[in-house]
């Protein structure tokens, strides 16, 4: 068996705007959804914005939008809200990981909704995987990485 070591940061847990000795801060913008439990809705690490997987829930009833594609596009607009909170925008996007509870049926939905809000490419790399189950039996979470410089 191998193990795999990966660097680790640690925050103050349930503190918004926390930040690392070494000066990662937590993310917790106005208007965002609610984190709740043992995670942040993202951080700013240096000239990155690392966005926790999100999901397509509305904001104003802390809830999933019932409508498949509504909540395919409510996760991108929840990640847009995020990185926009640091100066970012979808087109600073350097990295998407979409998680999606059966490809057949999803996968064309998110190309959809991702085509739409990008307008035109260049599009941000992207993994889309398969699995067995996420979150709340959710059909998609996407994971997401922004390129923000501090000092533009």
């Amino acid at each position: 068996m191998r193990w795999l070591a990966l660097p680790c940061v640690l925050l103050a847990a349930g503190s918004a705007g926390a930040q690392s000795p070494n000066g990662v801060r937590t993310l917790d913008p106005p208007g965002a959804i609610k984190a709740e439990g043992t995670w942040s809705l993202g951080v700013r690490a240096g000239d990155f914005v690392f966005v926790a997987g999100m999901q397509g829930v509305d904001p104003v009833t802390n809830k999933l939008v019932p409508d498949p594609e509504g909540r395919i596009r409510q996760a991108f607009l929840n990640i847009r809200h995020i990185a926009q909170s640091e100066g970012a925008s979808l087109q600073d996007c350097v990295r998407l990981t979409i998680y999606v509870s059966d490809l057949s049926k999803v996968a064309p939905l998110v190309d959809k909704v991702q085509a739409e809000l990008w307008g035109k490419p260049p599009y941000p790399p992207r993994t889309m995987v398969e699995v067995r189950r996420l979150f709340d039996d959710d059909i998609v979470e996407i994971d997401s990485v922004f390129y923000a410089p501090s000092k533009r």
